[in-house]
């Protein structure tokens, strides 16, 4: 990690940095609040905040901009550093397009089966891309080339929940909370993340404590995760083999950006329900997303379903995290997804059923599992 900042002539070069960071924010508008229509969930609003329309098209591009912040803040980048990201994809996107607004070269580690969309994204931005075969090999990996280049490995799964602001400075809470205001019911009883780093859940349950808000908060965990059960269980040590089949959440570790005592409840979704919510809200919004919206929109199902058993009206809000169009070769793909076992025409016939309905299907709901106080609630 570099030394300290020394001399005006750094300060100066990380003044300016900051500089830009910040007018690039200001010319950029908030992102769209988009509402939902369910009538088999009467009294019920559900809410997608479509993080889609950032300028590097996805969620990642508020961790990136806290994350460039706090490592200038820190002393840790100079002019000339290389910045070297472990990144499937959407970070390593919005992280090159910070390296390039401050002037520096960008370095993101990846697995080779990030899919080419990405990989073609982060080039345009002008960053470098650096593949691996072991998914759990790109921490070491990406501290190694930080080293050998002599710059700095920015290391999301450790910094995402502490380099960002909860308590104020437009994070997405804040964000959600104001845009919210004017709605039927203003206080979401529930805000949904799936999560990546644990970043964003942590942003959520830490403001909705800080403004003493009833609004629970639940994370959504794909299928190859770990995190769901550490959440159960509380052990640092639980472990996987392999990485998540959907891309940007789910960690094959409990990274450091998880924290579990923030979180009020947990869904773990089968990947092939994932994709099925995702083409399903897709053909509804008139537009692709990102198969982690779909994670996200059955672990709103959960906890609306929850609400509609006890009679209880408010709002839930979720994430449309990213567009659908960096996934056309597989997402997208009948092709891939046969070979992938995902395959999902029944199940997003039975998604749809239940968000048009309000009763959800019984093979979906047989299919999630529930922690915390969704998994009290329904015992």
């Amino acid at each position: 990690m570099p030394s300290a900042l020394s001399g005006g002539r750094d300060r100066s070069w990380v003044l300016a940095a900051i500089r830009r960071i910040e007018a690039d924010f200001q010319r950029s508008s908030d992102t769209h609040l988009i509402p939902l229509q369910l009538p088999g969930f009467p009294g019920i609003d559900l809410y997608l905040k479509d993080e889609s329309s950032h300028p590097t098209g996805s969620l990642k591009h508020r961790l990136a901009r806290s994350l460039f912040l706090y490592a200038l803040c820190n002393g840790w980048l100079r002019e000339g550093s290389t910045v070297v990201e472990a990144s499937s994809g959407s970070t390593a996107i919005s992280e090159a397009y910070f390296a390039r607004l401050v002037g520096l070269p960008f370095l993101a580690v990846m697995p080779e089966s990030t899919s080419p969309e990405k990989i073609a994204a982060i080039e345009f931005q002008g960053g470098r891309c650096h593949f691996i075969d072991d998914p759990m090999s790109i921490y070491g990996e990406a501290q190694r080339l930080a080293d050998k280049f002599d710059g700095h490995y920015m290391d999301q799964f450790t910094y995402a929940e502490r380099a960002t602001d909860w308590r104020a400075n437009n994070n997405i809470a804040e964000s959600i909370f104001q845009q919210m205001r004017l709605e039927q019911h203003p206080v979401p009883t529930w805000l949904i993340s799936s999560a990546g780093t644990g970043g964003t859940v942590a942003t959520l349950g830490r403001y909705v404590r800080y403004c003493a808000q009833p609004t629970r908060v639940c994370a959504a965990d794909a299928e190859l995760s770990v995190f769901f059960d550490h959440y159960r269980s509380r052990d640092p040590e639980l472990y996987l083999n392999e990485g998540s089949r959907i891309e940007g959440i789910g960690r094959p570790r409990v990274e450091a950006s998880f924290l579990p005592a923030v979180i009020d409840s947990m869904v773990k979704v089968p990947d092939v329900w994932s994709v099925a919510a995702m083409h399903e809200l897709s053909a509804r919004l008139g537009r692709r997303v990102g198969a982690s919206t779909g994670t996200n929109l059955i672990a709103a199902l959960a906890c609306m379903a929850d609400m509609r058993e006890r009679g209880a009206a408010g709002s839930v809000v979720t994430l449309l995290c990213d567009s659908g169009q960096r996934y056309a070769r597989s997402y997208y793909s009948e092709d891939w997804l046969k070979k992938s076992g995902l395959s999902c025409h029944g199940q997003r016939a039975a998604v749809a059923a239940s968000l048009d309905s309000g009763r959800v299907a019984a093979e979906l709901a047989a299919s999630w599992q529930t922690a915390g106080e969704l998994a009290v609630a329904q015992a």
